[in-house]
């Protein structure tokens, strides 16, 4: 029988040991991470990319006539969080818009809610209704007799 050294040696079971932890603080790092990735996954932006994709070419077209419309717009919230919006050309609002909007939170955990407007002084269009405290994405419509143009910004 031989005799084992007083001091400890560095053995095979202490390297199974830092093997094993250091693998279960790997896969427990990765999981949690996974489940927090899958939890906060507000789903894609387009369902088919090649079928999006064929639409590209119109979408700059509107994009282009949207900027020769020279509008100018302003998104705020005032402070019992209704959203205040302003729709301008060469520095004067524009008077008669129709308005349609929609409201959500930007990573899709709420569905999407219509944001009805109403005229204020100086040509300010004012929600009806005030928003929830957070980060909200407003999607714009704005028409102006035979023009268009749509709008994404968020608030908070």
């Amino acid at each position: 029988m031989t005799e084992r050294p007083t001091s400890q040696a560095f053995t095979g079971w202490h390297m199974t040991a830092i093997l094993v932890a250091f693998f279960a603080v790997v896969m427990t790092v990765n999981f949690t991470m996974a489940r927090l990735a899958s939890s906060t996954f507000g789903g894609t932006v387009v369902d088919n990319s090649y079928v999006a994709s064929q639409h590209y070419n119109e979408w700059l077209k509107r994009a282009e006539a949207q900027d020769r419309l020279g509008w100018t717009e302003t998104v705020s919230l005032d402070p019992a969080r209704h959203v205040l919006l302003t729709i301008g050309k060469n520095n004067r609002p524009l008077a008669d818009l129709r308005v349609s909007a929609t409201v959500n939170h930007p990573v899709g955990r709420t569905a999407p809610a219509a944001l009805h407007f109403e005229p204020t002084a100086g040509g300010v269009l004012r929600s009806t209704r005030p928003l929830a405290p957070g980060r909200w994405r407003l999607d714009l419509v704005v028409r102006h007799g035979s023009d268009e143009a749509r709008y994404r910004k968020d608030v908070q």
